[in-house]
């Protein structure tokens, strides 16, 4: 895929961006260097890869630091429900505003 000069001015004009020239072939140019690298990553055969929790696990053993998942807060549902004009099975009741 690549991007062509009227490309560019749509674009710009969409963002709002007024390009001289000059900035206009820059951008071109940058745009569609970067498609052809997506292109070349893309060109290349990962199957059979398996996917990395973080990049430098292919150099050194990670150890993800996960902490438990533990309740901290004690459950204070009916004590936040009290000011509520109406509450049902634990649930706040709201007016319904979709026919």
């Amino acid at each position: 895929m690549s991007l062509t000069s009227q490309d560019i001015d749509r674009i710009a004009n969409l963002a709002r961006l007024e390009l001289q020239p000059e900035e206009g072939q820059r951008m071109l140019d940058q745009i569609n260097g970067f498609f052809s690298i997506v292109q070349a990553m893309r060109a290349v055969d990962t199957s059979g890869v398996q996917p990395l929790p973080h990049p430098i696990a292919t150099i050194q053993e990670v150890a993800l630091r996960l902490r438990d998942d533990l309740a901290s807060e004690p459950n204070q549902r009916e004590a936040n429900q009290q000011s509520a004009p109406a509450v049902e099975r634990g649930l706040f009741l709201v007016p319904k505003v979709i026919e």
